[in-house]
């Protein structure tokens, strides 16, 4: 059971990398249409800020995640 529960943590970091690595990706498409919603420059750039945090959480978290469980499945 421990080494489906490890694989299904490996898939779930992995799964948060992509997201990570798609919101860097989408955030430029994303200002451009801010912009031409004429939005503020501070709420751009809190904006961009906020989802890049986000995107980089993401993708450190996975990255955590997937090296923890493949630690575990090596030692077993």
């Amino acid at each position: 059971m421990t080494n489906d529960k490890t694989l299904i943590q490996m898939i779930w970091g992995i799964a948060l990398v992509a997201a990570g690595i798609g919101i860097f990706f989408a955030m430029p498409q994303k200002v451009v249409q801010l912009q031409q919603m004429q939005v503020s420059s501070f709420f751009i750039n809190f904006t961009r800020f906020s989802f890049y945090l986000i995107a980089v959480l993401l993708i450190g978290g996975g990255a955590r995640k997937i090296y923890e469980n493949y630690q575990k499945r090596d030692s077993k």
